[in-house]
C-alpha cells in the first residue's frame, strides 16, 4: 500500500514538473495593443499619438509643373537669359516637388500648444547661358543640391498662449499672399512665403484678431540698397543702378495687423516698419557710411465671399503703399532688376530693351540714403462652374518712383556709362510693372487638380520716346555691343500644373 502511494505521488510530481517545463516554453501573453484613435478636436485627419493626449496630422502634396516660355518658375521672362529672347531663352522649364507637413496639437492648462513643420523636396530644370568663348554653361537650380534638386524647410513654428515662434507666414501678409486667384507672381501685395518671427496675436472673438510681430528682414523684406557710386556698365545693363550695399542685420521689421474674418469675407489692415542699414561708401571702414533710415509700408486687403454668381465664388483685393520698404509691394519672389529685349524699327538701333530696377534706397559716397516709393494693387475674381471646374481672372500692378535727388544720382551714372541719346533730360528710372491673366482648374476626384494658366506682363518705363543707349557686350546672354532703343516691353507665359494633396 505504501509502495503504491509512493509511485502515485512520484508520478504526479513528475507530471507537475513536466507541465511547468512546457509552460516555461510558451510565449508570455501580450499586452493589449493601443490602436491609433481619431482625434476630432481639431478637424479631419488628426489622430492621437498612442499613449499621449497629443493629436497629430500628416499631410502634404505632390506637384508637377511645366512653365512655358520662361527660364524661371511662376515668373514671366522679363530678366536674365529669359528676357534675352534669343537662343539662350528657354521654351519651357520643368519642376517636380514633394511637400511633407507635420501638425501637432495638445490641449494644456494654458491653452493649445501647436507645432507645425513643412519641408519641400524640389527638382527644377535649369538653363544654359553663354560662356563667352562660343560655348555654354549649364545653370542648375539654386540652393543646396539634394539628388539634383533642393531641400527647403518652409515652415517650422511653435504656437502657445497667443504667441508664434519660428518660421511662419508674415503677419503683414494677407491669407492668400500675392495669389488672389493666380499661380504666377503678381506685384501689388506682400509675399505669402514664411519668415522667421516672434509674434503675439490677440483674439477678440467673432473672427476679430490683432497681431504684433518682429520678423527677420533678410531676403524676405529687403530689395536693394544701391550705392550708385559703385555703379558699373555691366550692372546698369541689367537694371542694377549701383552696388547692392546692404550691411549686416541691425533691426528686424516691426509689424502690426488687424483682421476681421467672418462668413461674409475678410478685411485686413497691416503696417510695417523697415530699417535700411547700409554698409560703407567704399571698401573699408575708413570710407564712412550713410546713417540708417527707416522706411514703412501699409496694406489693405478685402475678400468678399458668397457672391451671387455662384457658391464658393469670391473676389480678393489688396492695395499697398511703401516708402523705403519696396518688398512689401514687389514680393521677394519677383525680380529686383528687369531687362527685357525685343524688336525695333528705329534706324541705327540693333534691338529694343526695357530696363528697370527696384530698390529700398539709393545713395552716393558722402551722402545720405534716399528712400524709394512704391505702390500697387492686385485682385482676382474666382468662379466655380461646378464642383469640378473653376476659373479665375486676375491682375496685379506695381509702380516704382524715385525722388528728384535719387534720380540725379542714377541719371549721372546711367547717362555717362551708356551714352543715353536724349541726355539727362530724357532719363527717368521710374517704371510700372503689370501682370494680368486667367486660370482654369479641373478636379476630377477629391484632392487631385489639373490647372492651366496664361499670363501677360508689361514693363512700362519712363524714358524719353525714341531714346537709345549703347550697351556693352553681354556674353552671358549673347548680346553684342550695340545701340539699343529704350522701349516698353511685354511678355507672355503659360503654366500647366498637376497636384495631388493628401
Amino acid at each position: 500500500m505504501n509502495l503504491s502511494k509512493s509511485i502515485l505521488l512520484g508520478s504526479v510530481a513528475g507530471l507537475i514538473t513536466l507541465a511547468g517545463a512546457h509552460a516555461a516554453d510558451l510565449p508570455v501573453k501580450a499586452k493589449a495593443v493601443e490602436y491609433v484613435k481619431t482625434c476630432a478636436l481639431y478637424g479631419a485627419g488628426f489622430y492621437y499619438v498612442p499613449g499621449t493626449d497629443t493629436c497629430l496630422k500628416l499631410g502634404g502634396y505632390t506637384r508637377a509643373l511645366l512653365q512655358v516660355n520662361s527660364n524661371s518658375m511662376s515668373l514671366n521672362p522679363d530678366f536674365g537669359v529669359g528676357g534675352a529672347t534669343n537662343r539662350f531663352s528657354n521654351a519651357y522649364t520643368w519642376r517636380a516637388r514633394q511637400a511633407l507637413s507635420v501638425d501637432t496639437r495638445t490641449a494644456t492648462d494654458y491653452g493649445l500648444v501647436r507645432t507645425y513643420a513643412e519641408a519641400w523636396f524640389t527638382w527644377t530644370s535649369g538653363s544654359y547661358s553663354g560662356a563667352g568663348d562660343g560655348s555654354t554653361i549649364y545653370q542648375g537650380a539654386p540652393g543646396g543640391a539634394v539628388a539634383g534638386g533642393t531641400l527647403q524647410f518652409m515652415y517650422a513654428f511653435i504656437q502657445f498662449a497667443g504667441f508664434t515662434f519660428g518660421k511662419a507666414q508674415s503677419q503683414f501678409s494677407l491669407p492668400w499672399g500675392e495669389y488672389p486667384g493666380n499661380f504666377v507672381e503678381l506685384p501689388g501685395s506682400s509675399a505669402w512665403d514664411p519668415v522667421n518671427q516672434f509674434t503675439y496675436t490677440a483674439d477678440f472673438g467673432q473672427g476679430i484678431t490683432a497681431s504684433f510681430s518682429v520678423q527677420d528682414q533678410v531676403q524676405h523684406d529687403t530689395s536693394n540698397i544701391w550705392n550708385v557710386s559703385a555703379a558699373t556698365p555691366a550692372g546698369l545693363v541689367t537694371g542694377a543702378y549701383g552696388g547692392n550695399d546692404i550691411a549686416g542685420t541691425a533691426a528686424p521689421d516691426l509689424i502690426a495687423m488687424v483682421r476681421i474674418d467672418q462668413a461674409w469675407g475678410l478685411f485686413q489692415a497691416s503696417l510695417a516698419a523697415h530699417d535700411n542699414h547700409a554698409a560703407y561708401y567704399g571698401a573699408t571702414e575708413f570710407t564712412g557710411h550713410p546713417d540708417d533710415k527707416w522706411g514703412w509700408a501699409g496694406q489693405l486687403g478685402l475678400s468678399i465671399k458668397n457672391i451671387p454668381t455662384g457658391p464658393g465664388d469670391s473676389i480678393n483685393l489688396s492695395g499697398v503703399y511703401a516708402n523705403g520698404a519696396s518688398r512689401y509691394t514687389f514680393n521677394d519672389y519677383l525680380p529686383a532688376t528687369y531687362a527685357r529685349y525685343g524688336g525695333t524699327s528705329l534706324a541705327g538701333a540693333y534691338q529694343s530693351v526695357g530696363l528697370a530696377g527696384l530698390s529700398d534706397s539709393v545713395f552716393v559716397a558722402g551722402a545720405g540714403q534716399q528712400l524709394t516709393t512704391t505702390f500697387g494693387f492686385n485682385g482676382a475674381y474666382n468662379h466655380n462652374w461646378d464642383s469640378r471646374w473653376a476659373s479665375s481672372i486676375f491682375g496685379g500692378f506695381g509702380a516704382v518712383r524715385y525722388n528728384s535727388t535719387a534720380k540725379s544720382y542714377i541719371c549721372g551714372a546711367f547717362v555717362g556709362a551708356l551714352a543715353l541719346s536724349s541726355g539727362i533730360a530724357g532719363y527717368n528710372p521710374d517704371f510700372n510693372y503689370a501682370v494680368v491673366g486667367t486660370k482654369t482648374s479641373w478636379t476630377p476626384v477629391k484632392n487631385l487638380t489639373f490647372m492651366a494658366e496664361v499670363d501677360y506682363s508689361r514693363l512700362d518705363q519712363k524714358y524719353a520716346s525714341g531714346s537709345t543707349v549703347v550697351l556693352p557686350q553681354q556674353l552671358v546672354i549673347g548680346k553684342p555691343a550695340a545701340a539699343y532703343q529704350l522701349k516698353d516691353q511685354s511678355s507672355l507665359g503659360f503654366q500647366l500644373l498637376v497636384q495631388r494633396n493628401f
